[in-house]
């Protein structure tokens, strides 16, 4: 399937599902993002999919100018150790708090492994950071929550107690260009509510972590909050396919993206 929007062209390297047997699929993200002036690799998914999927497509991963890790969890960077070994130039930009020790519902371990934290490529980033003209990388930790839903039972550890993740080790890229605002979110794990409000983009591409929820009026309001903005949703991953679905009905301009698809540039 190719999309078609303004000034920029994405290509979903690693998604929950596939649409074709030429890509594989897992539960994770990974976007390759090619603006007018730069190869930006968006999250690595949780093994090395993204890269095979990549070689499917004809994209030379060795061409990446900068990768950016939307958040610390397994399935949004398990693949970055085999990038770093297949691209030996590109700095990738993470949150100054993206090696916590982060666990999900049962307890399990997602975060990243620490090893990596070693590697003179990887660019901490504490709250915005301006990577070039026209692309910057924000956190937006000090930003209000009016909408927040809770961690949905995921937690960091801080000392010997476990206490509900803050998602302070997530951040979101946004790209300006031609008068459009193109935002890039992983999991949106700060309320995607909030984060449409925070920047009003023209295009968000990203989860909503909406698969956790099952109540079909929460979805239905939430949609048409979203709704009411002039932005068009690409959404995957954490979503949900059946909440993607419901939400449909109330977003005019909501699009499911899934592995080898192209939101494309002309």
């Amino acid at each position: 399937m190719i999309l078609w929007v303004n000034n920029m062209k994405i290509t979903v390297l690693t998604e929950n599902i596939s649409n074709s047997n030429k890509f594989g699929a897992e539960h994770g993200l990974s976007l390759y993002v090619e603006t007018t002036k730069h190869n930006i690799l968006f999250d690595m998914g949780q093994s090395a999919v993204f890269a095979q999927n990549a070689l499917s497509a004809g994209i030379d991963l060795s061409c990446v100018d900068f990768a950016v890790l939307s958040h610390g969890h397994y399935d949004h960077g398990g693949g970055m150790k085999h990038f770093l070994q297949l691209n030996h130039t590109a700095p990738v930009y993470v949150s100054k708090n993206a090696f916590g020790d982060y666990f999900n519902a049962s307890f399990k371990y997602i975060g990243l492994d620490k090893e990596l934290s070693k590697s003179s490529r990887l660019i901490s980033v504490d709250g915005e950071k301006t990577i070039a003209e026209g692309i910057t990388l924000f956190s937006c930790n000090e930003k209000p929550r009016p909408n927040d839903k809770g961690s949905f039972g995921l937690s960091e550890l801080i000392g010997d107690k476990y206490i509900p993740d803050k998602f302070l080790h997530e951040q979101y890229l946004l790209i300006e260009e031609n008068g459009k605002k193109i935002l890039i979110s992983g999991c949106s794990h700060k309320g995607i509510l909030d984060i449409v409000s925070w920047f009003k983009p023209d295009i968000l591409v990203g989860g909503f972590h909406y698969s956790k929820i099952e109540d079909n009026k929460e979805l239905e309001d939430a949609a048409k909050i979203l709704n009411s903005y002039n932005t068009t949703y690409y959404t995957c991953h954490c979503t949900g396919i059946r909440q993607y679905e419901l939400m449909k009905k109330f977003i005019s301009k909501l699009n499911y993206i899934s592995c080898g698809d192209i939101i494309n540039i002309k």
